[in-house]
């Protein structure tokens, strides 16, 4: 690490460093900030050979943007940077406004995509190279201290070639792009993906559809696309849930089918599809998943019989006896 600093100090100059190392997060880093035009969702997505890099870097609201701050992250731009675009300020007018008496602009690497798809970056001449941006059609790859020149490009086609998948998907095929041809020149730790809503409800409790982070680990893109597998398995689960709410149980059955598929060994997915199955009437085909379940952990078991009690398996007593002897 010490010799890091000394290598900072030589490219930004001593007074500048000084000014910046001991009060503002060090995220060297590559990332994207993009927005889905046909859904309207807005993302950020990035990875860095620093800790938590997701808690520094990147910054979303429904219906507002996204903020990518990175190099010597002042963590502030994510916040006041949504504001602005709240205000009704675009992406570029958002990153004037932010840079306009910024002290620390020539170390900074800063990404803004508005609602509107509207985006602006700005790469300052004390980056550590190699670093760059790319501007597309409602997004921007951005990276800086990487191992080789190829990164923004490499974001920017994979970005592109996969028009047409879901946003999140998008921008993991855009991280993966960047470390296939060398990434962070000091390796990788963590990563993270965020995903908000085209429109807000007024509910920010509610209005992240993607919100994943892998703060440590030897390789946060392959546990990000994990992650992100799980979660679109567990949104398969919810949807289905939903439809059991509207009766309409040839949808749940297809929406649980779909996220079993994903995660043939999650039990927990398979005990709750069979509990659904239970309490349509459908127990005799609840009945061999219950057997399977409980045959790897008996703990289900017990759980099963908890249930009636606040009405989550609405069987009968007969029926009931059934389940418990599988």
């Amino acid at each position: 690490m010490k010799k890091l600093f000394f290598l900072l100090l030589s490219l930004v100059g001593v007074q500048t460093f000084a000014q910046f190392k001991s009060k503002e997060p060090f995220a060297h880093t590559f990332s994207i900030v993009a927005r889905d035009p046909v859904t309207g969702e807005i993302a950020v997505g990035v990875q860095s050979h620093w800790f938590s890099v997701g808690t520094s870097v990147s910054w979303a609201e429904a219906g507002v943007g996204a903020v990518a701050t990175q190099s010597f992250t002042n963590k502030s731009f994510g916040i006041r940077g949504l504001k602005l675009l709240k205000e009704g300020k675009t992406a570029q007018q958002a990153l004037d406004i932010l840079l306009s008496d910024d002290p620390g602009i020539d170390v900074r690497q800063v990404a803004i995509v508005d609602n509107k798809g509207n985006v602006a970056v700005h790469t300052g001449k004390g980056c550590v190279q190699f670093a760059g941006d790319i501007k597309g059609e409602q997004y921007s790859v951005q990276s800086n201290m990487m191992l080789t020149d190829k990164v923004p490009t490499a974001m920017s086609k994979a970005f592109e070639a996969s028009k047409g998948k879901p946003l999140a998907q998008r921008v993991m095929s855009a991280l993966n792009a960047a470390q296939a041809v060398g990434g962070d020149i000091r390796g990788k730790q963590s990563a993270a993906i965020l995903v908000v809503p085209a429109k807000s409800n007024n509910e920010p409790w509610n209005e992240r559809t993607v919100d994943l982070r892998v703060d440590d680990a030897q390789e946060p893109l392959l546990e990000l696309e994990r992650l992100l597998k799980v979660h679109e398995a567990y949104q398969f689960m919810n949807e289905g849930d939903l439809a059991v709410e509207k009766n309409d149980m040839p949808k749940a059955m297809s929406l649980y089918g779909a996220a079993m598929k994903m995660f043939p060994d999650n039990l927990e997915m398979q005990y709750w599809t069979a509990v659904t199955l239970a309490n349509n009437k459908e127990v005799s085909k609840a009945l061999p998943m219950f057997k399977k379940i409980f045959s790897q952990n008996t703990d289900w078991k017990e759980m099963t019989k908890r249930l009636p009690a606040v009405k989550l398996l609405t069987v009968t007593d007969e029926e009931m006896k059934l389940i418990l002897a599988q």
